[in-house]
């Protein structure tokens, strides 16, 4: 059985009025790398995880979970 990760990224974004583009460069990524991520293509380095959190002032907990 695989674990699938899930993610509130979209939302925390949203919620703190930042676009894609703007996430992307406040942690040095492409804007593709955070829509991939959103739409569960592709799953976050701990590094990309831990600078997603840190500009959204959340634990990495509160963005990303395993799936049940």
């Amino acid at each position: 059985m695989a674990d699938t990760l899930t993610n509130r990224l979209r939302e925390l974004r949203e919620a703190r009025g930042l676009t894609q583009a703007q996430l992307a460069e406040a942690i040095g990524v492409s804007r593709k790398t955070i829509n991939t991520v959103e739409n569960g293509i592709y799953v976050p380095s701990t590094v990309i995880a831990l600078k997603l959190a840190a500009v959204l002032g959340e634990p990495v907990e509160a963005l990303f979970a395993l799936a049940e």
